[in-house]
């Protein structure tokens, strides 16, 4: 990064011009999409020995000791408790799947670190990182349109384990297409663990007529073994407040003078992500240091809404700070959709962007 700023109206901007998201149309390929189902930048050197359990909190000790025999049952054959049934890519698949859950699921509010504990469950797995794959469940689902559906029940049935974060089902056509694509890798011995805000036989809930699809819900629901955990979000957790928003002309400054800024307004870059697919949201922030944005306002609608949590948790994977100006982050929700269906995903994504604009901080001079 460059020297720190000149003082607010110092004079003119003569630094290059910083990046822009708007300008970016990314095409991802499929066997990007394949070869990215990791933990992301943030969470690669995570470890349940890095977990640090609220001690008021005694279920966030006891997922850990949950999960670390969880990840010492993944042997040879796949899932916990299988022996050496099977080495995946030799002998032959078991003709049926034990009885069951085949796996975990790590239910609580945002910020008690399911993330970090399952980023800690796939590097704790003994499994070569082809043998085990990581992604949020909307990665998941483009996997599926980018691959193909058999092409992905091939590629994943490989796998030992398989981490899906951020589960949630927003339409009846993800619940029927998660519902059959688990079934088929849990029969070819596929562990699974996942996290998400919403317990598993409550997913889709207050989005869809989940009454509907109850057969599918359940289905997926009895794959899984719930495990709760409790506390309080983190990265707020006796930290101060996050800084309020900058000035328009500080965050121009700062997108100037930081080294692979990116420098976007509000309204444009909203209207840019509804043309962008959100797989490729990663993609649209590769080599983004810092992201800049002026005029922040509450969002428009509830697609507009659910594409910017998108967007925040991509941002959050890759620990991109962002600095902005306009609204505080817990003011871009309306009272409608932080009390609607998909409000946990609008608290979640407040809670991101509020650390990530603490992370901004050293952008800009101290005011």
């Amino acid at each position: 990064m460059s020297s720190p700023l000149a003082p607010s109206g110092s004079g003119p901007i003569t630094d290059p011009a910083p990046l822009s998201l708007c300008a970016r149309e990314p095409h991802v390929p499929a066997d990007r999409l394949v070869a990215e189902m990791v933990p992301p930048p943030r969470f690669d050197s995570v470890r349940f020995s890095t977990y640090i359990p609220d001690p008021n909190q005694p279920s966030q000790t006891e997922a850990v000791r949950v999960l670390e025999g969880f990840a010492a049952g993944l042997d040879a054959g796949g899932s916990p408790g299988a022996g050496k049934r099977r080495l995946f890519g030799f002998g032959k698949a078991p003709k049926k799947a034990p009885a069951g859950p085949r796996g975990v699921y790590l239910d609580g509010g945002y910020g008690v670190g399911k993330t970090h504990l399952l980023a800690s469950l796939w590097h704790a797995t003994p499994a070569e990182p082809a043998l085990k794959a990581f992604g949020t469940f909307v990665e998941l689902t483009n996997l599926v349109g980018a691959l193909g559906f058999q092409k992905t029940v091939q590629t994943l049935s490989g796998h030992r384990l398989l981490c899906i974060d951020e589960f949630e089902l927003d339409d009846p056509g993800d619940t029927v297409l998660v519902s059959t694509l688990l079934g088929k890798l849990v029969d070819a011995g596929v562990a699974l663990a996942a996290t998400s805000n919403t317990l598993p036989g409550k997913l889709g809930e207050g989005r869809f007529a989940a009454a509907d699809f109850l057969r599918e819900i359940q289905g997926l629901s009895a794959h899984f073994r719930a495990l709760r955990i409790d506390g309080e979000d983190y990265r707020h957790r006796g930290l101060p407040e996050a800084p309020p928003p900058y000035s328009d002309e500080q965050v121009t400054r700062a997108a100037h003078a930081t080294e692979g800024a990116s420098l976007d307004s509000f309204s444009p870059l909203l209207e840019h992500l509804a043309r962008v697919h959100p797989s490729r949201y990663g993609a649209l922030t590769d080599g983004i240091k810092a992201v800049c944005l002026t005029g922040v306002h509450p969002v428009p609608d509830q697609s507009t809404a659910l594409r910017l949590v998108v967007l925040a948790d991509r941002l959050y994977d890759r620990e991109v700070p962002v600095l902005a100006s306009g609204l505080p982050f817990d003011r871009l929700f309306s009272d409608e959709m932080l009390n609607g269906g998909y409000r946990k995903k609008y608290f979640r994504a407040i809670s991101r962007l509020t650390a990530l604009a603490r992370d901004a901080g050293s952008l800009t001079d101290p005011r």
